[in-house]
């Protein structure tokens, strides 16, 4: 689709707008109207104190690292450096890459850091977890009472009333259901689809990287992330961004040239809709704090990218995966169904199967082969990193290592 698109373009670029151009917000509210925008003075600066301060210790203690991912089977290293915090014993996947979650501090669990400066990183971004849920429960709670009434043909301003009150009155909105029109079964599903289990943080200094490509469709300059869709999340689900640009007198836009165009020098999330060349697309600058939430199916229907400004940028993505198969539960779940099949002799001490029926034989094969692939390999090969922040994998994956090997008796019987 890629390739046939940017034939079809030929040297033309598509056109493309930012905030200073007219149209723009009229652009927005038609066809981007899932992509909500909070700026960083909308969002108390206790949180904004502590989240980055986060983000300067994670940095600090050497906590980001550039994945290797794979990529129409070709093996890439990322331009940005990552790091995954989230519920305990959580995995998320992208490019063929499983990461593994520093849990942050999280009750019932033992969780031990190298530091407590690490402790206290990972207790900020949980805090900020919780604020951006209550925030995107709050944005599809506007969304939904806003088209209710649209769809009732009331009056506009009333509709413009609601979502406002909808939005500000935060904790209250959230019990009390009658003031957004939407039901209870409603409102369990948007916080399902809001309730995320983990962040994705992303750091990278544009003038450190010898090269960053460029962006092929609309000309927007250099980018930090090509376009894309999120993967491995439940479906509809929100994805909510924290941004803090290492800001300095340097990123000051320059409005003469916003007008004709994004200014290089600050970052923007870009957006499009997906395999279209028809709807122009849309470049938000991002400042320091600044957050923006993709409700809804909007990560589905649209992609995605990050331009690069010139000043170092940290984010905080916050996701609800989708763990079904993903998480510690779940493969530990799967080796004990596989090790069903095995018996020891009392006497002997010898190991034999109990079934020796081709289903039951495949499918601890199967159970084996994840075990060895999806887990055990992805760990040591980059998910023992994390042990800059704790070594609360180590058990685990002790764990699985031995019952791969009672596997490996199993599929050599």
């Amino acid at each position: 689709q890629k390739k046939k698109l940017l034939e079809e373009l030929g040297e033309s670029r598509l056109p493309y707008m930012t905030p200073g151009e007219a149209g723009f917000h009229e652009l927005w509210k038609t066809k981007y109207s899932k992509l909500i925008f909070r700026k960083s003075d909308t969002i108390p600066e206790e949180l904004h104190q502590v989240v980055q301060e986060a983000f300067l210790t994670l940095r600090k203690h050497d906590c980001f690292f550039r994945d290797l991912v794979r990529i129409k089977g070709k093996d890439f290293v990322t331009p940005v450096s990552r790091i995954l915090i989230g519920n305990p014993g959580c995995t998320y996947k992208y490019l063929n890459t499983r990461l593994f979650t520093v849990p942050w501090p999280t009750e019932g669990y033992e969780i031990k850091y190298c530091s407590p400066h690490i402790h206290d990183a990972c207790k900020a971004l949980m805090k900020l977890n919780d604020y951006l849920h209550t925030e995107a429960v709050q944005a599809l709670q506007g969304q939904n009472s806003s088209e209710t009434k649209e769809t009732k043909d009331t009056v506009v301003i009333d509709r413009e009333q609601s979502v406002d009150t909808s939005i500000k009155e935060k904790e209250a909105v959230l019990k009390d259901q009658s003031s957004c029109y939407v039901s209870e079964d409603d409102y369990t599903r948007l916080k399902n689809r809001t309730s995320f289990n983990l962040t994705l943080l992303n750091y990278m200094d544009p003038l450190q990287m010898l090269y960053l490509k460029q962006e092929p469709y609309f000309g927007m300059g250099d980018m930090a992330v090509s376009w894309h869709h999120d993967e491995n999340l439940i479906a509809r689900s929100t994805v909510a961004v924290y941004s803090y640009s290492c800001e300095g007198s340097t990123t000051e836009e320059n409005n003469e040239q916003n007008l004709k165009g994004r200014d290089p020098a600050v970052w923007h999330v870009g957006l499009k809709v997906a395999w279209d060349i028809e709807t122009p697309g849309l470049a938000m600058p991002l400042h320091q704090g600044d957050c923006y939430f993709m409700l809804d199916d909007l990560n589905m229907t649209h992609q995605h990218c990050v331009l690069a400004g010139f000043v170092p940028r940290f984010s905080s993505t916050h996701r609800v995966a989708d763990c079904s198969r993903g998480t510690l539960d779940y493969i530990l779940g799967r080796c004990e169904l596989a090790l069903q099949n095995l018996q020891t002799d009392s006497n002997s001490m010898a190991l034999s199967l109990k079934s020796l029926e081709a289903a039951v034989v495949k499918q601890v094969e199967e159970i084996h082969n994840e075990v060895e692939f999806e887990w055990l390999r992805q760990f040591w090969f980059q998910g023992k990193r994390y042990l800059k922040c704790t070594d609360w994998w180590l058990k685990p994956m002790a764990k699985l290592q031995e019952f791969w090997r009672k596997m490996e008796v199993m599929v050599s019987i």
